[in-house]
């Protein structure tokens, strides 16, 4: 009975040490800041809609994205964050424009910079 009891505590410990790990390599992943994961989520938004030809609702996420993004350049300084920045800057221009495809891919573009902020 000890046994079982022993095993289900370290079952219950590896489960805790998994998540609490997941969870910082995230915030790693992220720059160590939770604008920069909140911006490439949002941009992948904006990507995601204006692949489907919805350019408003990818301006929408795109505004959301540069909003977190500007936040993190106040703690973050790192090029690729500058350069996800002006790439949903562009995004926003090319979206309100109704152009979709190309403001696609500058959503695609600010998530792949801001993918590079360590």
């Amino acid at each position: 009975m000890r046994k079982a009891a022993e095993l289900k505590g370290l079952g219950l410990l590896a489960v805790l040490t998994v998540l609490v790990v997941g969870t910082w390599g995230t915030v790693v992943f992220a720059g160590g800041n939770p604008h920069v994961a909140e911006a490439i989520a949002h941009a992948e938004g904006a990507a995601k809609h204006g692949g489907m030809g919805h350019a408003d609702a990818l301006v929408e996420h795109a505004s959301e994205a540069l909003t977190h993004a500007q936040a993190a350049q106040k703690d973050v300084k790192n090029p690729h964050l500058d350069e996800g920045v002006h790439e949903l800057m562009e995004a926003i221009e090319h979206g309100k424009e109704g152009h979709a495809e190309v403001a696609t891919k500058h959503a695609q573009n600010a998530v792949m910079h801001m993918k590079e902020v360590h």
